[in-house]
């Protein structure tokens, strides 16, 4: 489940980001960072499904 979350955070970073953590202040700085650049949005899901 953890690669399938990786691949899901690298394609779509808030659906990613959702199914770790749920609806949160993670979540919301996740799509804010994807709207400023898919990158940011990427590096920062990965990061969140790596940290737990």
């Amino acid at each position: 489940m953890y690669l399938v979350r990786i691949i899901i955070a690298i394609l779509l970073p808030p659906l990613g980001v959702f199914l770790q953590v749920g609806i949160g202040g993670a979540f919301w700085l996740n799509i804010l960072l994807t709207l400023l650049g898919y990158i940011p949005g990427i590096v920062h899901a990965v990061w969140i499904i790596a940290k737990r």
